[in-house]
């Protein structure tokens, strides 16, 4: 008897007789309220476990031989889709002109809707030795006459800009994974034809909208700084610099799937033409690659971590409520009771 008696007094939760019980109107709403609070609380606690949250680590990037995709979304409002070339030049020498590498264009009139689809053609790849606008210069010393095909385009083109006609520019250029840049411009007319439709360059309008610019696909999270960039340009012309750090990344989801791309930092610096500048205005992306790596990891909290915050918060609104149930009962009986006013006296 000794024994049990000496077990039964570490019982911590000793049980008083039924007829010692009493219910009351005010422990039943304070009950239902911590009923209430308890449920909320085991809700955000399980949402808060079903949630993932992300780990980001660096490491040396030790990639090599591989490509690197840049997709690009682009509205020029004042330049005819017959005049926009895209042109790419790396640091391995490789230099790319008018570009169609899944590039398409978007005719679009004054109001900016889409009157005209064309697939950029015509690529032409040469070794990059001079300046890339020594092009313009050397490429075509011919006699100021002009053939029937170059007078038409100019005809067209002229049309075009008069009916206040723009280009959209959308797709996917795959280039080496070295530093290089690539730019959209006037650059793949001959230098006398683009002189004969704009009567000089401070008349080329290279006014643009980024609606996206990215160099991979897109993981949850990811901020481009140059989505959403309107740049317009009014009664001037200039060159449009953007110089782009790129930092390849892996995201690696919660599945084991792994995603290879690339987030980016940029500045931008913007250049008037003077008078007599012998270049063409144009928009640059100048883009160099970081030697780090980051790798994001999604992660989920663990079914332990789960307990102890579910054992902490519902046994904290457990015990709230006890105290709260205790003292409005006991105010109650203190109003109620004649003879317990004297206390307070």
């Amino acid at each position: 008897m000794g024994v049990k008696q000496a077990i039964k007094s570490l019982d911590a939760f000793p049980r008083a007789e039924d007829h010692l019980l009493q219910k009351t109107q005010s422990g039943a709403l304070v009950s239902v309220f911590g009923l209430v609070i308890m449920a909320i609380l085991f809700l955000h606690e399980l949402r808060y476990y079903i949630t993932t949250y992300t780990i980001h680590q660096m490491s040396v990037d030790l990639k090599r031989g591989e490509t690197l995709p840049i997709h690009i979304n682009m509205t020029f409002p004042s330049l005819p889709c017959d005049v926009v070339s895209i042109d790419a030049i790396d640091m391995s020498g490789k230099h790319e002109v008018d570009l169609d590498t899944n590039i398409w264009k978007l005719r679009l009139n004054s109001y900016g809707h889409i009157i005209g689809t064309e697939y950029l053609s015509d690529l032409v790849e040469k070794e990059h030795t001079v300046d890339k606008h020594d092009q313009h210069e050397d490429s075509d010393k011919k006699t100021h006459g002009f053939d029937q095909a170059a007078e038409n385009m100019i005809k067209k083109v002229k049309q075009a800009l008069a009916h206040g006609e723009g280009c959209r520019v959308y797709g996917v250029l795959d280039v080496q994974r070295v530093a290089g840049n690539f730019h959209i411009s006037v650059h793949g007319l001959n230098i006398y034809v683009a002189q004969m439709i704009f009567e000089g360059s401070n008349n080329v309008n290279v006014s643009h909208v980024i609606h996206d610019l990215s160099f991979g696909p897109k993981y949850p999270g990811i901020h481009n700084p140059l989505d959403g960039t309107v740049r317009v340009l009014h009664d001037t012309s200039g060159t449009f610099k953007y110089y782009i750090k790129i930092v390849p990344t892996e995201y690696r989801y919660i599945s084991k799937e792994v995603l290879p791309t690339n987030q980016f930092s940029v500045t931008e610096y913007f250049s008037p033409m003077k008078e007599f500048d012998r270049t063409w205005p144009a928009v640059y992306f100048l883009y160099d690659l970081s030697p780090i790596t980051v790798t994001i990891r999604e992660e989920r909290r663990s079914f332990l971590h789960l307990i102890t915050r579910l054992c902490a918060v519902l046994g904290g609104t457990f015990a709230l409520t006890g105290m709260l149930d205790r003292w409005m009962y006991r105010l109650l009986e203190a109003l109620t009771k004649p003879n317990a006013r004297s206390v307070f006296r």
